[in-house]
């Protein structure tokens, strides 16, 4: 026989606190749609951290903004940058080209008063 008492106990430290399950689900299936979306619509890749930033700032990107995006790494690479910073509307993106991956990404709130290091050109698209 099992102690009804030490299953119990078993139960509770297996499960999550009440909240938390549910708050990661959304954002884990909006996580999951968000690189679903950006893999098929753009050859470039994001990190995670710009994943995260792009759900956490609720930045919308549109084909046509992944597009010129994409001319941006494009022209970037041309001019034998490395870590240019990409301005996109009102979004910046830092990317690594050799890697054809952006690094971070910021909308237009975050730009203000704002240092960015790090970076050896910018292009705007």
């Amino acid at each position: 026989m099992s102690d009804p008492i030490q299953q119990l106990k078993i139960r509770s430290l297996s499960q999550a606190p009440v909240g938390q399950n549910q708050r990661q689900v959304p954002s884990q299936d909006f996580q999951n749609l968000l690189e679903a979306r950006i893999r098929t619509n753009s050859s470039i890749e994001f990190s995670k951290h710009a994943l995260k930033r792009v759900g956490e700032r609720d930045i919308d990107l549109s084909l046509n903004q992944l597009e010129r995006l994409n001319q941006g790494v494009a022209l970037a690479s041309a001019k034998g940058l490395h870590d240019p910073l990409i301005l996109v509307d009102q979004t910046a993106f830092v990317v690594n080209v050799p890697n054809n991956k952006v690094i971070t990404t910021l909308h237009e709130d975050a730009l203000k008063g704002n240092v960015f290091t790090n970076i050896d050109g910018a292009v705007i698209v």
